[in-house]
């Protein structure tokens, strides 16, 4: 199988562990303005004429002069329905069926609306993927601060103890019994987005049960 990596105009990692996921990519698409970080980052890091496997997007943020020297990978989906990113993640999924890994970064900072948009799109992506049968694609956005994912039901989470770790939910019927976090999140009613967060793992593991079939979103620091 293989992993690709969706590139987002926010801000670009400076991390390693975030540019080693981008280095190891065997797919990598950028969302039209991301272009230029990505060119300045194969370039420092010694691949000056690497090229993305797609530019995509509507393309409001791309100079004409780089439409025209990429319009061989230049994918212009002019719909507003969806943002870049899942129109990203959309088209990895159709046209690079190998693909069980999504890493996504430059999906978070600059702007704090764009920021909680993309991080809300994974439990979509979640639900989207469990809808067609395809739940073993693993999608996350990792940036220098933290690791994002959904799930979509009980689940046993390795994170290494000492973890810091927080769940968010938009179900505000939905309980989530937990084992070896420090603040059991069993009493917590998710109608505020800050109900559970800033926990901590006791465990390398953790166990989140679900009282019915829902979506959450997970943010590990």
């Amino acid at each position: 199988m293989a992993t690709a990596v969706i590139i987002g105009n926010g801000d670009f990692p400076r991390k390693e562990y975030p540019q080693y996921l981008l280095k190891a990519a065997d797919r990598v698409v950028c969302c039209d303005g991301a272009l230029r970080p990505y060119l300045r980052f194969c370039a420092k890091s010694g691949n000056p004429e690497k090229r993305p496997d797609a530019i995509i997007g509507d393309m409001d943020s791309l100079s004409v002069k780089l439409r025209e020297a990429y319009r061989d990978i230049v994918v212009h989906i002019p719909e507003q329905e969806t943002n870049d990113q899942t129109k990203a993640f959309h088209y990895i999924l159709e046209h690079f069926p190998e693909v069980d890994t999504i890493h996504i970064l430059g999906a978070t900072g600059r702007r704090e609306a764009h920021t909680i948009g993309n991080l809300s799109l994974l439990m979509e992506y979640a639900k989207e993927l469990e809808a067609a049968g395809r739940n073993g694609i693993s999608v996350e956005i990792v940036s220098d601060f933290s690791t994002a994912f959904a799930v979509t039901g009980s689940c046993s989470l390795t994170v290494g103890k000492g973890r810091a770790i927080s769940v968010f939910s938009p179900d505000n019927s939905l309980t989530i019994k937990s084992k070896g976090l420090h603040w059991p999140t069993d009493g917590v009613v998710f109608d505020n987005w800050w109900k559970a967060t800033l926990n901590r793992a006791d465990d390398d593991t953790v166990e989140l049960e679900f009282s019915h079939p829902s979506v959450a979103l997970v943010i590990l620091d």
